[in-house]
């Protein structure tokens, strides 16, 4: 937050008539433990009152509500050799992205701790739950009732959560790119009043009327914010993109942030990235001309993929696209929702709200067909069969350089097989020995190694003959194992 919206904010939390389950004033008495269960007892309020955040102030005498100035100091703070923030992370459990500001108000030094609220179970500090309960803290467990709301409290959609609150008509306009929701979005006319503007907004959910003033939801931050790291909530799940020398990491040639939102800044984002990855210079009859080494739809579908299917709700990370003399990997936080193997023909969005809108706006193809067009340009193209791998916290998917069958492995010449076989079926066709010769330009007399990578790709129960009775080679034709 700026300085600004940090003064905003402190004005209206003393606001209030007094400390409440979100809310807690402080001097500069602290100890590390009471702020590890006040940040657990304050998320855990926050969602019981439905408030986006809990608040932890210090600075204020809390009865008063005076401004004094704190002498504490979190960043100076250790415990052992280990710095006041990695302590009490690491004994945070879910993990809880809560953001520490210090600063001036009035003249005094205050620090603020920005706490989300909890979401789908309590926030446990050291393995035990806290609550507010007016403005002292117990255990949760003393009060089964809060405990039992909390566990039952279904998880809101992140899109639908505020990102910024009680700020003006004027704010809303500084800080969206309201013209690209128009031209984008809405397709329509800028109106010629800010309360045009603001009708509109508000009817696609991107802001919030709040009792005078608008907040500002996730959904209309992360697709059109001038600067997304004028968001706490989003600020760090803008696209990454970097650029290695070789194969591996060992030196990085460009390593880029972006800044906009993926609905106003995607076309720059795509442009960036089409001007980092490799191309090879064909010599025609009469003309050089530059050849791109990969496809450029495919690459523009599993971005948009990454968008749209990351896990909001993993801490301080986003999409990662990363570029290689061989390869692009491009990351996004979370695992998927279904078995990559089901990519093709299936579709289950986590985050179906953003998704919509990105439809609308043409980003991306319909319900189920975008790695479907993934994989039949990385066909046409004669690539490597896309890589899709599922990590511990995140899913990459990896689109590669041209290579021939010869510097192919094993597992990717059954990746190619599997996923071949499963274009041919949603497409109303069939695999069969003569199309996976064509899909890896298998001359027709080496029809053997085809049935080579057939046989394998069995093995692996990924494939399996439509008409196990039939005795016929030339007539046999397979489907996927799920068909």
């Amino acid at each position: 937050m700026t300085i600004q919206e940090l003064h905003t904010l402190v004005a209206r939390l003393l606001s209030a008539q007094k400390e409440n389950e979100f809310i807690e004033f402080k001097e500069s008495n602290f100890n590390k433990e009471m702020i590890g269960e006040r940040i657990s007892a304050l998320a855990n309020g926050a969602s019981l009152l439905s408030q986006p955040y809990g608040y932890l102030l210090f600075g204020i005498e809390d009865v008063s509500r005076q401004v004094v100035g704190t002498s504490f100091k979190p960043s100076n703070e250790k415990v052992g050799n280990e710095e006041l923030e990695h302590w009490l992370t690491q004994r945070l459990s879910p993990k809880v992205d809560y953001r520490i500001y210090e600063f001036d108000y009035q003249g005094k030094p205050l620090v603020l701790f920005h706490i989300p609220a909890a979401y789908d179970q309590p926030i446990s500090f050291q393995h035990t739950p806290f609550i507010r309960v007016g403005s002292l803290t117990r255990k949760l467990k003393d009060f089964p009732e809060k405990e039992r709301k909390l566990w039952q409290r279904p998880a809101a959609e992140f899109e639908k959560e505020v990102a910024l609150s009680r700020v003006s008509a004027a704010d809303v306009v500084a800080l969206l790119d309201t013209q690209s929701v128009f031209d984008l979005l809405l397709k329509i006319p800028y109106p010629t009043t800010r309360a045009g503007v603001i009708e509109k907004l508000a009817a696609e959910k991107l802001i919030i009327r709040s009792n005078g003033h608008y907040d500002i939801t996730n959904l209309g931050a992360l697709l059109f914010a001038k600067k997304m790291n004028s968001f706490d909530t989003i600020s760090r799940k803008a696209v990454r993109v970097v650029q290695y020398e070789g194969i591996n990491k060992l030196k990085t040639l460009k390593d880029q942030t972006g800044s906009k939102g993926y609905a106003n800044g995607f076309e720059g984002l795509m442009q960036y990235i089409s001007g980092l990855l490799p191309s090879n210079e064909v010599i025609g009859m009469a003309l050089r001309k530059e050849i791109q080494m990969y496809p450029p739809l495919a690459v523009r579908e599993l971005v948009v993929n990454a968008l749209i299917h990351q896990d909001f709700r993993e801490r301080g990370t986003g999409v990662l696209v990363e570029i290689y003399s061989d390869r692009i990997e491009i990351n996004n936080p979370g695992n998927p929702m279904i078995n990559p193997d089901r990519f093709i023909d299936e579709f289950q969005s986590r985050n179906e709200t953003l998704a919509a809108i990105m439809r609308r706006i043409g980003l991306c193809e319909e319900v189920g067909s975008g790695i479907d067009k993934v994989i039949l340009n990385a066909e046409v193209w004669q690539l490597p069969a896309p890589d899709f791998q599922v990590k511990e916290t995140h899913t990459k998917a990896i689109l590669y350089a041209h290579r021939s069958l010869r510097d192919m492995n094993k597992a990717d010449k059954v990746r190619a097989c599997y996923q071949h076989c499963a274009l041919q079926y949603v497409t109303k066709s069939r695999m069969t020995n003569q199309s996976l010769r064509k899909r890896f330009d298998i001359d027709e007399q080496n029809y053997s190694i085809a049935s080579r990578i057939i046989r394998d790709t069995m093995k692996e129960n990924l494939i399996k003959l439509e008409d196990p009775d039939n005795k016929s080679k030339k007539l046999m034709s397979y489907i996927p194992f799920w068909a």
